[in-house]
């Protein structure tokens, strides 16, 4: 069960409590691509839409969803809060396009394309600071258990969709937990929404509202085929189909190259490792045997090169200093890039060289580094093991 923290402001803040749902969006753009080849949008644009989508790609049934009010001194909200917990009925966001059709835009006073529908699960009326949350340091033995996924996208200024891993999550809903004394809010029947004096999450003798915005099933896959066939970058789209779809057996090649027959227990993208920009490109947990396994996978959207397993070290030196200590798992990297079209190149045998040489130095540290290629098939990516 993956834990999603999104980013609202005051207003958005009583909607989404309101009708119940939670989003993301990008100003105003219109996604133009959505089961479709082709594109009007610019490059940068059309990426930073595929990472809203790929965002949103990883919310499946049952996860929960905590809310993160930001600093706004306009408003006076002084300090950002963090609100919980709601899950995740369904897989997926949904599309529901900038246009003026747009559920609620008005409301909201911004677009937010990208939707989870969102249902109370251990609602508390108060939030726990950002300070409380992310500079207090009471109770820690180590900086290992910071809630580091928060600090980084605090330094990067990441999407308003971010990941949490499962002990950072224990550890921030017990802080919600223990400012509100253990007491959820009882609201049966009542409406929750957002009291911006007492910046509460509060209980209104309304009726529920119900959402009945559009609901628009995402499908990446023509878009992604286009620019794999066009030799144009896709890593952004291959992320997103990724993390959709692992697991959920729509793409047999893919479950079987990447978790077999294990369940997925946590599923992070863009996992950030680091103040810098490195970011692992989709990390599941998975649980086989009772035994976890953390998988950590970097994209290529062309042929792989040595210079990927210099990426590949430093995630599994940062997973064993900083989430190791906190869930213990077993390690199994993966390097997944375009089918190699000729192995007798002097670049595939130094990319084999530096393969075996990973393997031989992280022999006690985890699994045997998996390659993996991809190619198009009749009916779309298929995913194989490459020996080497």
């Amino acid at each position: 069960m993956t834990t999603h923290v999104f980013i609202v402001d005051p207003t958005t803040f009583k909607i989404h409590l309101e009708y119940l749902f939670a989003g993301t969006g990008a100003q105003d753009n219109n996604v133009d691509f959505n089961s479709n080849s082709k594109t009007s949008l610019h490059p940068t644009t059309e990426n930073m839409l595929i990472g809203m989508i790929a965002d949103g790609s990883r919310v499946r049934r049952g996860d929960q969803v905590i809310f993160y009010l930001q600093q706004d001194f306009a408003k006076k909200i002084f300090e950002g809060k963090f609100y919980g917990i709601f899950k995740a009925p369904g897989d997926w966001s949904f599309l529901d396009n900038n246009d003026h059709q747009q559920h609620l835009k008005n409301e909201l006073e911004k677009s937010l394309t990208f939707r989870t529908l969102i249902e109370p699960y251990k609602v508390y009326g108060e939030g726990v600071t950002e300070w409380e949350a992310l500079d207090e340091i009471k109770n820690m033995t180590s900086p290992n258990q910071m809630l580091w996924s928060l600090i980084y996208r605090k330094l990067k200024g990441n999407r308003g969709n971010t990941m949490i891993t499962i002990y950072e999550a224990e550890r921030l809903i017990q802080l919600i937990r223990n400012k509100n004394n253990r007491t959820e809010l009882n609201c049966q029947n009542k409406l929750l929404s957002f009291d911006a004096t007492t910046q509460k999450i509060v209980c209104v003798n309304e009726q529920r509202r119900i959402y009945v915005g559009r609901k628009e099933e995402i499908n990446l896959l023509p878009r992604l085929v286009a620019k794999f066939r066009a030799n144009k970058s896709f890593e952004a789209h291959l992320q997103a189909y990724i993390v959709r779809n692992l697991g959920k057996g729509t793409n047999t090649s893919l479950d079987q190259t990447i978790i077999g027959d294990a369940q997925i227990e946590w599923l992070g993208n863009e996992v950030s490792c680091g103040v810098g920009m490195q970011r692992i490109d989709v990390m599941p947990s998975v649980v086989q045997d009772d035994q976890r396994v953390l998988i950590p996978i970097e994209l290529k959207a062309v042929e792989a090169n040595e210079k990927n397993i210099i990426q590949i070290q430093r995630y599994v030196d940062w997973i064993e200093q900083y989430y190791i200590p906190n869930r213990q798992s077993d390690i199994k990297p993966v390097l997944m890039a375009k089918k190699t079209a000729n192995k007798t190149t002097n670049n595939y045998h130094m990319l084999v060289d530096s393969l075996n040489r990973f393997n031989q130095k992280n022999s006690n540290r985890c699994a045997r580094l998996q390659f993996v290629g991809i190619e198009i098939g009749k009916d779309g990516l298929i995913f194989e093991e490459v020996p080497y």
